[in-house]
């Protein structure tokens, strides 16, 4: 898998998100490559997570394009990989894995 994959989905873990699944979409006619979810405890633990993907990728050459955060959902554009950090009631609502799962998901 994408080392840049990887170092996400451990920093993800490492700071105790919940549920972190991950979407290869690199052959599908998709918007990114990749799309990495996960579960978050509440609106600060989105912002640590946040804080903690920007301060470990940064110096790694990661180009953080956008990112969209509200109490529920933070979504982190990094060109061709999109983050999604959502509280468990916002992932159940919109259940935007069973829209990706249609494509390729890579077993973690």
């Amino acid at each position: 898998m994408n080392s840049r994959i990887e170092n996400i989905k451990t920093i993800l873990e490492d700071k105790k998100a919940d549920n972190v699944e991950i979407f290869d979409l690199t052959s599908k006619d998709y918007l990114v490559d990749y799309v990495v979810i996960a579960s978050t405890l509440n609106p600060k633990h989105a912002n640590a997570l946040l804080d903690h993907l920007k301060i470990d990728l940064k110096p790694k050459g990661e180009e953080f394009l956008r990112v969209d955060e509200d109490d529920n959902w933070t979504v982190i554009d990094l060109g061709d990989i999109f983050v999604h950090l959502m509280s468990e009631k916002y992932r159940e609502k919109y259940n935007i894995e069973e829209f990706l799962e249609s494509f390729q998901k890579v077993k973690s």
